[in-house]
């Protein structure tokens, strides 16, 4: 990534920064204090071995006086330190807080074209690995950083009060580490940026093969799949070496350019204290000095590979917060309360690809209390009509209205709460059975939810669960079986029961029994409601109001389920390949 990029991410960076002003402020002081300590600990240590003259010839009430100094002052740095560091940590997992909460925040108004289209374990490993990455990285900075750059500027200030001459050696050779350093510093985030995207790849690798594990297994596909896992490994490995193999040369080159410092301040200042220009002490004290000096460029070298790390992470996560998100609803969207049910498409064309068109010019009007059966074969278009109406996808062109209201021209959340939806796809969150049956009306009474249960003949085998309705069950329904799963969804749209219905092979998970029982309970339900059913299976679908077929993204015939068959046309040719 390019300086430019580094800079706009450091920016970003700031940006979550500052909120926390204060305590960076309130560490960047005890930073110094902490430092000045520091460095006025070796001038008490000269001044001590001043007040050694030779053996037998000690000042013990001086030295005692600045031994008792110098225990002041240890406790005192140590406090400072102590309190810096409750600081940085406070400072550190707040801002990843903040990230995170506005990550999380970006995933859930994504529009969902975006969620499709990108691998769910790389969004996982950008929200819950790169930030961890990025904590680790922003911690050291804080800790070390501040008090490395502190250190290194009190501690020329002392040496130029002791001797501007031995400084200017200490000086000299200053810019050959920083150089070393930025020299390795540019190619170490090179190859952290790498390793953090392979590494996101590996993760969605983990997350696909976790979540169809039966399928992998099924098909035998055990050895393709470690196959494809040890490729992605083996490239993390080679760019996690080549990353490590760059931040590890840092700390030795600089270590060398330090030797060479203290070897200088060594030397020039015993010349200068064999001359009479400083004493014995101030030679320890200017030798301290030198190695304080050093230190903070090992460290901070170690801290610019960190953050290299870091802002390559960081970067990542940026990225995915400054996605666009769906068009927000208009300032004076409609709130639907109560719809009717009357639902109109008016020439609407949508592709999901646009070079591939799907729905073109398609046109429906549907009165309040309709039961419409969408047909077709599989890529026709009738999941993606169900996603139109719920706007999980905008149109390209043309309207579709709810009671004469233009959707785009009503609020998200208004409109979906007004359909009713069970899908093929079941999705059951971790928590309670109650939980999963309460979401779409959290505020039900035992009554409401018991009688749900049994018009969906759920109950039955919820209270053979261990703890009945208060049985916790796993992501995604755990170890339910999918006709249990599908049950306790049926359960919660009649639970809430909204004025519109989706139904999208709602009972294909369930036995031909129990299917003909729900479809009664729905018959119920569908009583004054429009409902929209897309099925494969054209025998639940023959009180239907209306039946559309449709094949490539058009309504091709359209009628009640006699109807169609007197034409003798596609529909006739689907039912009667059926039976």
């Amino acid at each position: 990534m390019s300086d430019t990029s580094q800079k706009k991410t450091i920016f970003k960076l700031f940006h979550y920064i500052r909120r926390y002003l204060p305590f960076v402020i309130l560490s960047l002081l005890l930073a110094a204090a902490s430092v000045a300590l520091m460095l006025y600990l070796p001038i008490l240590t000269g001044n001590a071995v001043d007040h050694i003259l030779e053996k037998g010839q000690v000042d013990f009430t001086a030295v005692s006086a600045i031994l008792r100094r110098m225990a002041a002052v240890i406790i005192l740095t140590a406090a400072a330190q102590w309190i810096m560091s409750l600081c940085n940590n406070h400072i550190t997992y707040h801002v990843v807080r903040d990230i995170r909460k506005h990550a999380f925040e970006k995933l859930e108004i994504l529009p969902l074209k975006y969620i499709d289209s990108h691998s769910h374990g790389e969004i996982v490993s950008r929200i819950i690995s790169d930030v961890d990455q990025f904590a680790d990285g922003l911690l050291m900075g804080f800790t070390q950083l501040f008090s490395g750059i502190i250190t290194i500027l009190g501690t020329l200030l002392f040496m130029l009060s002791i001797n501007i001459r031995i400084t200017f050696v200490v000086v000299v050779i200053t810019p050959v580490s920083l150089f070393v350093a930025a020299f390795i510093a540019r190619r170490t985030y090179a190859m952290f940026h790498l390793q953090s995207r392979t590494r996101g790849e590996q993760t969605a690798l983990i997350d696909e093969v976790i979540g169809n594990q039966k399928v992998v297994k099924a098909y035998q596909q055990e050895q393709n799949c470690i196959s494809k896992f040890d490729e992605i490994n083996e490239r993390l490995a080679s760019c996690s070496l080549k990353a490590i193999f760059y931040s590890s040369i840092t700390n030795p080159a600089t270590r060398f350019v330090n030797s060479l410092v203290y070897a200088g301040v060594g030397i020039s200042g015993a010349f200068s204290a064999i001359s009479g220009g400083i004493s014995v002490g101030q030679l320890s004290c200017f030798l301290s000095y030198a190695n304080q000096y050093t230190k903070p460029f090992n460290e901070i070298s170690g801290v610019i590979t960190e953050l290299q790390n870091a802002l390559a992470c960081a970067a990542r996560i940026f990225d995915f917060i400054e996605e666009e998100p769906q068009m927000p609803d208009e300032e004076n969207a409609v709130v639907l309360d109560h719809a009717k049910g009357r639902v109109d498409l008016e020439n609407i064309s949508f592709s999901y690809v646009p070079e591939t068109p799907l729905i073109q010019n398609f046109s429906l009007h549907v009165e309040q209390g309709q039961r419409i059966a969408i047909v077709g074969p599989t890529g026709c278009g009738k999941t993606t009509l169900i996603n139109l109406l719920l706007r999980f996808y905008d149109i390209d062109s043309g309207t579709i209205s709810v009671d004469r209201h233009d959707i785009r021209h009503i609020t998200r959340k208004s409109l979906r709460s007004q359909y009713g939806m069970v899908l093929q796809e079941t999705w059951l969150r971790n928590g309670t059975v109650r939980e999963n049956l309460t979401m779409g009306k959290p505020d039900a009474s035992e009554e409401e939810i018991l009688a749900a249960a049994k018009a969906s003949h759920a109950d039955s085998f919820i209270r053979r669960l261990p703890n009945g309705y208060d049985t916790v069950i796993g992501e995604d329904g755990g170890s339910l079986s999918q006709g249990q799963k599908q049950l306790l969804c049926i359960a919660r749209v009649m639970l809430c029961l909204p004025p519109m219905l989706i139904l999208d092979e709602a009972t294909s998970s369930i036995d031909t029994r129990t299917e003909i029982k729900i479809q009664e309970a729905f018959a119920k339900m569908m009583e004054g409601r429009t409902s929209f059913i897309v099925a494969h299976r054209l025998s639940t679908i023959k009180n239907a109001d209306m039946i559309l077929v449709m094949k490539n993204g058009s309504i091709i015939e359209q009628g009640n389920h006699e109807t169609l068959l007197k034409q003798g046309g596609f529909y006739a040719e689907l039912y009667q390949s059926q039976f």
